[in-house]
Protein backbone atom coordinates (compact mmCIF):
# COMPACT_ATOMS: atom_id res chain seq x y z
CA UNK A 1 0.00 0.00 0.00
CA UNK A 2 2.87 2.36 0.75
CA UNK A 3 4.40 1.85 -2.70
CA UNK A 4 1.01 2.47 -4.32
CA UNK A 5 0.61 5.78 -2.46
CA UNK A 6 4.14 6.81 -3.40
CA UNK A 7 3.53 5.94 -7.05
CA UNK A 8 0.22 7.82 -7.21
CA UNK A 9 1.80 10.84 -5.53
CA UNK A 10 4.72 10.77 -7.93
CA UNK A 11 2.43 10.57 -10.95
CA UNK A 12 0.33 13.48 -9.70
CA UNK A 13 3.46 15.52 -9.07
CA UNK A 14 4.92 14.77 -12.50
CA UNK A 15 1.66 15.61 -14.27
CA UNK A 16 1.47 18.91 -12.42
CA UNK A 17 5.06 19.83 -13.27
CA UNK A 18 4.56 18.81 -16.90
CA UNK A 19 1.42 20.94 -17.07
CA UNK A 20 3.25 23.93 -15.59
CA UNK A 21 6.11 23.53 -18.05
CA UNK A 22 3.59 23.33 -20.87
CA UNK A 23 1.83 26.49 -19.68
CA UNK A 24 4.97 28.54 -19.13
CA UNK A 25 7.43 27.24 -21.74
CA UNK A 26 5.24 25.28 -24.18
CA UNK A 27 7.15 22.08 -23.41
CA UNK A 28 5.76 18.57 -22.83
CA UNK A 29 2.91 19.14 -25.22
CA UNK A 30 2.05 15.45 -25.53
CA UNK A 31 2.83 14.44 -21.94
CA UNK A 32 0.54 16.73 -19.99
CA UNK A 33 -2.91 15.29 -19.31
CA UNK A 34 -4.36 18.52 -17.90
CA UNK A 35 -4.59 20.25 -21.25
CA UNK A 36 -6.66 17.37 -22.64
CA UNK A 37 -9.39 17.67 -20.01
CA UNK A 38 -12.32 19.65 -21.43
CA UNK A 39 -13.74 20.68 -18.04
CA UNK A 40 -10.58 22.53 -16.97
CA UNK A 41 -10.93 25.32 -19.51
CA UNK A 42 -8.97 28.44 -18.62
CA UNK A 43 -8.02 27.16 -15.17
CA UNK A 44 -5.27 24.80 -16.27
CA UNK A 45 -2.55 26.71 -14.42
CA UNK A 46 -4.47 26.42 -11.14
CA UNK A 47 -5.13 22.74 -11.73
CA UNK A 48 -1.42 22.12 -12.35
CA UNK A 49 -0.46 23.86 -9.12
CA UNK A 50 -3.06 21.79 -7.25
CA UNK A 51 -1.65 18.60 -8.81
CA UNK A 52 1.88 19.50 -7.71
CA UNK A 53 0.75 20.22 -4.14
CA UNK A 54 -1.48 17.15 -3.98
CA UNK A 55 1.27 14.90 -5.34
CA UNK A 56 3.75 16.20 -2.78
CA UNK A 57 1.18 15.75 0.00
CA UNK A 58 0.41 12.17 -1.01
CA UNK A 59 4.11 11.31 -1.14
CA UNK A 60 4.68 12.80 2.32
CA UNK A 61 1.56 11.12 3.71
CA UNK A 62 2.66 7.74 2.35
CA UNK A 63 5.28 7.62 5.10
CA UNK A 64 2.46 7.30 7.64
CA UNK A 65 1.05 4.21 5.90
CA UNK A 66 2.20 0.95 7.45
CA UNK A 67 3.25 -1.86 5.17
Amino acid sequence: MKKLCETVGFLLFVQGVAGLLHEWLDWFRFFSVVRRLPLVGDHSLSVCVVLVVAGAAVMVASDAVKE
